[in-house]
């Protein structure tokens, strides 16, 4: 009884209960459910006290492991942002609902690797239909918000292009008026050291030193230019006739230590000076000068020579090529130095070639040529360029036909004052930069083919040449010109009118637009003589196999059909007072099919059921004629009428003659 109760706290036994040494535990332990430890049950006495001190001893704290612990490491930033949006609660993803709106997330859009997919689907999961609606509409706003600044940006792009062009062609052409000074500066620079040095050309001693003082001077350029070109004259003997006196021209480099090869054998022929000017090229051979005989043995030193212009181009017509640019190496390249190529020069002049060779010795003559010579042509192409764009120069191109560089009407203008030449047309005045420019876009409009534009073009012209009051000179000119574009264009339209012939509205546009321009003659001779070609072309098609009725048919309609159709359009492009040219045209025609039509009736005996059915069918197809107002029934077969009646004669007199023998 005693061991079936055990032992209670309640005993009264004064025998002390053993309590075991505290023990370490893992972690509170769990209260009752509802109940706190003040709420729970105590009871007094030695028991209680016991208790409670047990639970009062202190334990060891744990050690606090997490301070000297290394930190987790990171995710990556790709993984783990979007592993967030994929969480429930991930900060990414917005939490859907009425108190959360779903609103556009600018950086996540931006990125070009977002998964669309997925983060629609993560974004959208929760999502009622008017959110899904109102994120759709955000979507679309932002779109087109972002529409609207690249729109914007690009026209600003462009206004910024634009301005920097216009600002990047104004320095162009301050930069080409500038090369151009200095250009001028150091020709005329160069011109006034030339004096100094042994030149060939130099000027005496005695016109230096007023040179030397007025070099800053047009005039006094001028005239240094003139001297030179006098002297040339006077040295090289023909240089004349090649070179004559014309303001500005100029020489600018020459050279003596050259020699003329053959292009075939290298082999040098004859020495040569060259003289380079601002617009030729001037070659002047070496000779010897003629010796009197009695006085040639008391002549000493070196035979005199003189210098005889052989050859003289235009800088712009001449190509100056370096034979000695592209040898190559090896053995080539010292075969052409052997050979003298590498101091030559090639000059072309259209299908001429020419070959020059320097001296070893002055090996520079050859580069100091060259890059002269291509500064030169840059210079000339430049000048020619700005002189063509000159106010005068509308008046020297329309006076191109008479041949004269200055004009015969007005003097010529400086090229330093801007002028411009007036006419008086009814009144109002019109420059001749704008008329040049009226016939340079007739020019454009005949070369496109625009052929209203065109004929208007030519008619403006017309009226405004005949308007001109004045000056006669400048309106046969400007007749002239608008004249000669005229019958050019009516060229271009005849061509046009027998490509398209068969075809009713443009035989009759074209044919207008020729009555327009005033040939009407050539619009009429043109589209007649188009039509005789495409019938002569079917006819040509018609081949007769044997089959008579077939084969008239077959040409009978070819010929009445093309000429109804001829005079039907014809009625309706001419005036009725030019018609007996159509009807002419259509009687030769006639006849043509006449003399077909008894070619191949001539075998057949009249009266017969094929000669009848060839004349049905050939007055069928000329009933045709009648649609258009025109009838030549009775011209068909005048040719078979004719040889019936001479048959009938010879027949009616051969049974005379018969008789009369019998008689």
């Amino acid at each position: 009884m005693t061991e079936g109760r055990g032992l209670t706290l309640r005993s009264k036994s004064r025998r002390r209960p053993q309590i075991s040494a505290p023990k370490p535990i893992s972690g509170p332990t769990p209260a009752a459910p509802g109940l706190t430890p003040a709420a729970q049950p105590q009871s007094g006495g030695a028991t209680s006290d016991l208790v409670r001190k047990r639970y009062s001893s202190r334990f060891n704290q744990p050690i606090d492991l997490s301070a000297e612990a290394p930190p987790v490491p990171s995710l990556p930033t790709s993984t783990q942002q979007y592993e967030d949006r994929d969480a429930p609660n991930g900060r990414e993803a917005p939490q859907t609902g009425s108190s959360q709106p779903l609103n556009v997330d600018l950086k996540a859009l931006r990125d070009p690797n977002l998964p669309v997919d997925k983060y629609v689907a993560n974004l959208l999961a929760n999502a009622s239909e008017d959110e899904i609606r109102e994120y759709q509409s955000n979507l679309r706003k932002l779109k087109n918000r972002t529409s609207a600044d690249l729109q914007q940006n690009v026209y600003r792009n462009r206004k910024q292009f634009i301005k920097i062009s216009k600002e990047a062609e104004k320095l162009k052409a301050e930069m080409r008026t500038l090369r151009t000074l200095m250009s001028e500066l150091t020709t005329a620079l160069g011109q006034t050291h030339a004096g100094n040095g042994s030149n060939l050309l130099s000027l005496p001693s005695d016109d230096r030193s007023s040179r030397r003082s007025n070099r800053s001077s047009i005039a006094n350029l001028e005239s240094m230019w003139n001297v030179q070109l006098q002297a040339l004259w006077k040295t090289v003997e023909g240089s004349q006739k090649f070179l004559p006196a014309v303001p500005g021209r100029h020489i600018v480099m020459e050279t003596g230590s050259w020699v003329e090869l053959d292009s075939a054998t290298w082999r040098p022929r004859r020495p040569v000076h060259l003289v380079l000017l601002n617009d030729h090229l001037l070659v002047a051979a070496k000779k010897r000068k003629r010796i009197d005989p009695n006085t040639a043995n008391q002549q000493r030193g070196p035979v005199p020579t003189k210098l005889v212009a052989e050859e003289c181009w235009q800088l712009q017509d001449i190509d100056m090529i370096d034979l000695g640019a592209n040898l190559g190496s090896g053995q080539s390249r010292a075969e052409a130095e052997e050979r003298g190529v590498t101091h030559a020069i090639n000059i072309r002049y259209g299908s001429q070639s020419y070959t020059y060779r320097c001296d070893p010795r002055m090996a520079s003559a050859k580069a100091e040529l060259l890059s002269t010579f291509r500064k030169t042509v840059e210079d000339l192409r430049r000048a020619l360029a700005e002189e063509s764009s000159r106010p005068g120069d509308a008046l020297r191109q329309l006076t191109a036909r008479e041949g004269s560089r200055k004009s015969i009407i007005v003097e010529e203008p400086n090229p330093r004052e801007k002028q411009e030449v007036h006419v008086d047309v009814d009144g109002k005045m019109y420059s001749l930069r704008q008329i040049e420019g009226q016939i340079d876009q007739l020019d454009i409009d005949i070369a496109l083919q625009n052929f209203e534009q065109a004929v208007s073009g030519v008619e403006k012209l017309r009226k405004l040449a005949r308007s001109i009051k004045g000056n006669v000179h400048i309106q046969d000119m400007v007749i002239s010109k608008v004249e000669e574009r005229a019958t050019k264009l009516a060229g271009v339209l005849s061509r046009a009118l027998v490509d398209q012939h068969s075809w009713p509205m443009a035989t009759k546009t074209h044919i207008s637009r020729l009555s327009r321009l005033g040939f009407e003659d050539r619009a009429r001779e043109a589209y007649l003589r188009a039509r005789t070609d495409i019938i002569h072309k079917r006819i040509r098609q018609c081949i007769f196999e044997g089959d008579l009725p077939l084969y008239i048919f077959q040409i009978s309609f070819v010929y009445f059909t093309l000429i109804k159709n001829t005079i039907s359009v014809y009625q309706q492009c001419f005036p009725s007072v030019l018609t007996s040219a159509c009807v002419k045209w259509a009687k030769e025609h006639i006849d043509d099919f006449n003399a077909i039509l008894c070619r191949q009736l001539s075998s057949v005996q009249r009266g017969t059921s094929v000669w009848a059915k060839c004349m049905e069918i050939v007055d069928e197809h000329a009933a045709m004629l009648t649609e258009v107002g025109v009838d030549f029934r009775d011209f068909i077969g005048r040719g078979l009428k004719d040889e019936a009646e001479r048959n009938n004669e010879e027949k009616n007199d051969h049974n005379d003659n018969k008789l009369n023998e019998k008689a």
